[in-house]
């Protein structure tokens, strides 16, 4: 029987179905390694641990190597390192490789993680994808955007979820940001050609080496649009038929970028853009499972529980490629200007049109405060046997809901 160390820093909400799912696996003996004290799980969580062990940083490499060798003495060994957060990605293969341990490693999750190197191995293997530079300077970065030229997008190089991101558009904006947050070594910052088009995510899983499923998504609008715009409440879409021959060209591509970032055996999660011009560009891919609901989506769209297959996936190395079943979607409620909730508007409205499509809902509550993600307030995910439909319901949602902030 596998004992794996899960290591969470923090017991989020989301954070916590994922550990749920692994400590409910058979055959397999589950640790948890946090920040947090173990009270914080729910009962049942708890109990299917066989052992817990508390950190000062969940991130640390050491740290996370010195409760590993405790855990591993107390247990008889540990077999499997797990973690679904993506500022984990490199410590856990340090961890891993430091004490011998089976899976991703440093150098392919340091592909993953820095955003820019992960574009230079996209440009050697001819990966489509945006041209970029790294500065650690106000000098480099005047460089870098001349040859690039305006509109480009700055993001930190280890970025996840779309954080620090935003679009510079001229000479002043760009002035603007370097007179106030110049970038430094200690600090860099990527520098990437805006890439216009319809964008999408493409989630997969690798079994050694090989994508042997895949789900396609659709972003209403792109994430950019919504960081730059907090007023916009956004969908995200999952249509039911993406076996065309519209989809081959990400097929291919996420497939050879995956293979030259190293992929063995995991989930991905990967942003695509649709060009106006009918070519693909790779954005940027994360080896882990993808956030903002995302595996709940997968989930509703297969008819089957995403959390349990990732467990599984990262313990046993086995995946039992699901169908695609329904078309699911997701719309993100976000507050209009700040402070604490005051009330949504529209939600009777909405169950009346729409009751029957809504699988699962997180509604904003009255005293809540201003979510700092992107995700905004509260969600509402949504399925039909119809794309259509579903498109047409999402649209309803973004249309008609209305988070009303007060400080």
């Amino acid at each position: 029987m596998p004992t794996a160390v899960f290591v969470a820093p923090f017991l989020l909400e989301a954070t916590v179905r994922f550990i749920d799912a692994a400590a409910s696996l058979p055959g397999a003996r589950i640790a948890l390694v946090s920040q947090d004290p173990v009270d914080k799980l729910p009962g049942g969580v708890r109990a299917r641990l066989v052992a817990d062990w508390r950190v000062d940083d969940g991130t640390d490499a050491q740290q996370i190597a010195d409760a590993i060798r405790a855990l591993a003495g107390r247990l008889g060994g540990v077999d499997r390192l797990v973690g679904m957060l993506e500022q984990l990605q490199v410590p856990l293969g340090e961890v891993r490789e430091a004490l011998g341990i089976p899976g991703m490693g440093p150098e392919v999750a340091r592909n993953f993680r820095d955003k820019s190197r992960m574009k230079d191995v996209f440009a050697a293997h001819d990966v489509p994808c945006a041209r970029h530079g790294v500065a650690v300077s106000a000098e480099q970065a005047w460089s870098i955007a001349e040859h690039l030229g305006l509109p480009i997008v700055v993001k930190p190089p280890a970025g996840a979820g779309a954080r620090s991101t935003f679009r510079v558009d001229s000479q002043a904006h760009l002035s603007d940001w370097l007179r106030v947050d110049p970038p430094s070594p200690a600090a860099p910052a990527l520098l990437e050609e805006l890439v216009t088009g319809a964008e999408h995510s493409f989630d997969s899983v690798s079994v050694d080496g090989r994508v042997v499923w895949h789900s396609i998504s659709s972003y209403l609008p792109t994430p950019l649009e919504v960081l730059e715009n907090p007023w916009i409440q956004w969908a995200v879409l999952l249509p039911r038929d993406i076996g065309g021959a519209e989809y081959d060209a990400i097929r291919d591509g996420a497939s050879r970028g995956l293979t030259a970032l190293g992929m063995d055996t995991g989930f991905s999660h990967l942003e695509w853009f649709r060009l106006r011009e009918g070519r693909i560009a790779l954005s940027e891919v994360a080896a882990r499972p993808p956030g903002a609901q995302f595996t709940s989506l997968l989930s509703y769209a297969h008819d089957t529980d995403m959390y349990a297959a990732w467990a599984r996936l990262e313990i046993f190395g086995h995946f039992d490629p699901p169908e695609r079943r329904y078309a699911v979607g997701a719309a993100y409620l976000r507050g209009q200007g700040h402070g604490v909730v005051r009330g949504v508007q529209g939600l009777d409205t909405l169950q009346h049109e729409l009751g029957d499509l809504v699988v699962e809902a997180r509604l904003p509550r009255e005293g809540q405060a201003r979510s700092e993600s992107y995700e905004g307030e509260g969600y509402v995910i949504l399925r039909h046997d119809d794309t259509d439909v579903v498109e047409a319901a999402l649209r309803r949602v973004v249309e008609v809901a209305r988070v009303e902030m007060s400080g």
